[in-house]
């Protein structure tokens, strides 16, 4: 027992304990990968395809044709920095070719996955020191970031700048703007939490970010000499019809409900495997949460408005992204983005405290089926062998986007309560003394 009046400096024994939920998640996933030969669910189905986000783009950094042929999303500082950082005669046949010939890219990937670890423990540190050691060791070795490690995407590149625009890293405004420009450069749906120095009427900082935005781009899109605003329109209206016919890869590790949707799409006999009641359940679910999740966020940043200092920017920006999040899904290891900046919170309120339980839960490694689907042979790229993993629906896909609407529900709702607590006290009648 703690004397009295003394504040406990150890981290909270429930984030301990969620914390080495998540590590020992992860060592299960490991073991099943040294066991099996792959990595299981939610990871990606095809075994033989590790780092290929990074390679299939590298690919295309080094060749011409990446937004008429490849019909790329990605602005053009993903092809100036690959470029950089890949060896082009490991290029002349194909990714796949590249991969186990290109040393420079797959150390950039490791070098990048470490740098992410230090600048998450940094920020962590420096926003709440109590929690600091169990939030960086669950975020660096949990789900999303592993995800991203295992894809090679460029999420480990975007991270290391995005934690510098929104942790306590830096009070340089300059350094800060130059990070959000690249966020954004590398992944535009990132300029969503940018805007929440809007919401906080931040307008110098906002407008350096903003100038920094376009000269980045406007520099890369010379450098490349293709990626205009009218090709990633063009590229992207063609990339939603194309994932529109990969539900199952939308499914497997999404942050949205969405893809459910378009379960009649799959061409597999899903009544053979689930039964009817949950197809009609999530027909009629589906867009009642959504809808509800978009308006208690925009309930949270219209308070918000209204007293700009009420709520942090890390509160802010997770409650934009997260209601994006919860509309599509730009692929599972987004959720880096969105549990980074909830374990930024401090201990301290109910609020705060749920919403940090609840992206533990989605640092949480491995998953359980309910309805095998289909079952592949295939070759395992980090096992070295054939092996024939099974697939199908587990509890995660139905678990993980709920998680994510109760961590934006949760955060618009105490966010409210924050900024009608700062009315209430305003409104208290001050006491002067007795009348004269």
């Amino acid at each position: 027992m703690t004397p009295a009046g003394r504040r406990r400096t150890g981290p909270p024994l429930l984030e301990l304990a969620m914390m080495l939920a998540v590590l020992a998640s992860t060592g299960w996933t490991i073991r099943h990968l040294l066991v099996e030969g792959f990595l299981p669910q939610p990871f990606v189905f095809d075994t033989n395809d590790t780092f290929m986000d990074w390679f299939n783009t590298a690919y295309w950094a080094n060749h011409p044709g990446a937004y008429d042929v490849w019909r790329s999303i990605y602005p053009p500082l993903s092809f100036v920095f690959l470029r950089l950082f890949s060896l082009s005669d490991c290029y002349v046949a194909s990714p796949f070719a590249a991969r186990d010939c290109d040393w420079l890219g797959q150390t950039t990937i490791a070098l990048c996955y470490g740098l992410d670890i230090v600048v998450a423990g940094l920020a962590f540190y420096r926003s709440d020191r109590r929690t600091a050691l169990p939030r960086t060791l669950a975020f660096s070795f949990g789900l999303p970031l592993l995800f991203t490690l295992e894809r090679g995407n460029l999420i480990l590149v975007c991270f290391i700048f995005f934690a510098i625009a929104h942790a306590p890293i830096t009070r340089s405004r300059m350094m800060q703007a130059l990070a959000t420009a690249l966020t954004i450069n590398f992944k535009p749906y990132l300029l969503l939490p940018a805007l929440a120095q809007g919401v906080r009427r931040e307008w110098r900082p906002l407008e350096l970010a903003g100038l920094a935005t376009i000269a980045v781009y406007l520099v890369t899109l010379a450098l490349v000499g293709a990626g205009s605003i009218g090709e990633l329109v063009s590229n992207t209206t063609n990339w939603v019809t194309f994932v529109g016919g990969q539900v199952w890869n939308e499914i497997n590790y999404s942050t949205s409900y969405a893809p459910f949707l378009m379960l009649d799409k799959t061409g597999v006999p899903l009544l053979d495997f689930v039964p009817s009641r949950i197809v009609e359940g999530v027909e009629t679910f589906v867009p009642l949460a959504i809808r509800s999740t978009q308006i208690v966020a925009l309930a949270c940043l219209g308070a918000a408005a209204l007293r700009p200092k009420a709520l942090s920017h890390a509160r802010i920006a997770a409650v934009m992204l997260g209601a994006y999040l919860v509309t599509q899904s730009p692929g599972g290891y987004t959720q880096a983005f969105l549990v980074f900046l909830v374990l930024l919170e401090p201990a301290r309120g109910i609020g705060s405290r749920i919403a940090v339980l609840l992206s533990y839960t989605l640092l949480l490694a491995g998953d359980r089926m309910v309805a095998p689907i289909l079952r592949i042979n295939s070759e395992s790229w980090l096992g070295g062998h054939p092996v024939t993993p099974e697939f199908g629906l587990t509890i995660g896909h139905f678990l993980r986007p709920g998680i994510i609407i109760l961590i934006v529900w949760v955060l618009s709702l105490d966010g409210v309560a924050q900024v009608l607590g700062t009315f209430r006290h305003h409104a208290r009648p001050r006491t002067t003394g007795a009348p004269a």
